[in-house]
């Protein structure tokens, strides 16, 4: 068992999987920032003010407080705030997977036709051509 266990972790795809997980948790860190630290504020000053993070529904009545970590400390809240937020982060992280994902293909594309044309382009070897040679030579009698 231990030696199937081994095998099973030195496969390329298991590696692989764990560094995705590991750069996907820490690119979920870097675009929860982007958007607490740089859309939310932006969407603060077009909006007046508004900030989603701190919009609750307290769910006992001793919550009283104005912040949401603080309502959260004294009961039941429903954080729709919390939720609008998440929802933008989804978004924006949807939307640069979509862009990276996009931008891959279209360099793999023209990696392909980059290839194609070099392979159409280069003489076969001289090997190849003289057996050709010999071939269209045995046809012809």
């Amino acid at each position: 068992m231990l030696h199937e266990f081994k095998t099973f972790i030195a496969r390329g795809n298991v590696m692989d999987l764990a560094v995705g997980v590991i750069i996907g948790g820490a690119f979920g860190l870097i675009v929860s920032s982007l958007v607490e630290d740089i859309v939310m504020p932006v969407v603060g000053v077009i909006f007046g003010g508004f900030d989603f993070s701190n919009y609750f529904l307290p769910l006992s009545s001793n919550v009283t407080a104005n912040t949401l970590a603080a309502a959260r400390e004294q009961g039941a809240v429903f954080a729709y705030g919390n939720f609008i937020t998440v929802i933008i982060n989804f978004v924006i992280l949807a939307w640069i997977i979509f862009l990276m994902v996009k931008g891959v293909n279209s360099l793999r594309k023209s990696m392909e036709k980059e290839e194609l044309k070099a392979s159409e382009a280069a003489p076969p070897p001289a090997d190849v051509q003289l057996l050709t040679e010999i071939r269209d030579l045995l046809k012809t009698r």
